[in-house]
């Protein structure tokens, strides 16, 4: 029998039951339903997360990266770091820089709840800024 002579069934037959291809994909659960709602105004809730880090580093050193998107207008910033320790630093400049840019200010802040976002040092920011 050849690599492509066995028949391969993509067909769920019961939504609750994951597929074999999900096993094989090790996921754990179902998907969240799609949501349909959004913020109101822009800079009214951002999601930051951090990604890395790589084993390729960029031209400027950097292994990591954060992401901050604005839910309403779907903006995206995307920030080079050599370490993910500056993730504190960069978020709290966004705030700053849409503070005096935009003369906005952030009313929530989503994340994965990292360290970096949990922190003692964060945790006063973001009460002095509310």
């Amino acid at each position: 029998m050849s690599l492509f002579s066995k028949k391969v069934d993509f067909e769920n037959k019961n939504d609750h039951i994951p597929c074999d291809v999900c096993y094989k994909g090790k996921q754990t659960r179902l998907p969240f339903p799609s949501s349909d709602s959004k913020a109101k105004g822009c800079f009214d809730l951002i999601y930051c997360d951090i990604w890395g880090a790589y084993s390729v580093e960029s031209l400027c050193g950097a292994h990591y990266f954060v992401t901050i998107v604005d839910d309403a207008s779907r903006g995206t910033w995307v920030y080079l770091m050599k370490y993910k320790s500056e993730a504190s630093k960069l978020i709290v400049n966004f705030c700053v820089m849409v503070k005096t840019q935009l003369n906005l200010n952030i009313k929530v802040i989503r994340s994965e709840n990292g360290k970096e976002f949990t922190s003692n040092s964060m945790k006063q920011f973001y009460w002095s800024v509310c």
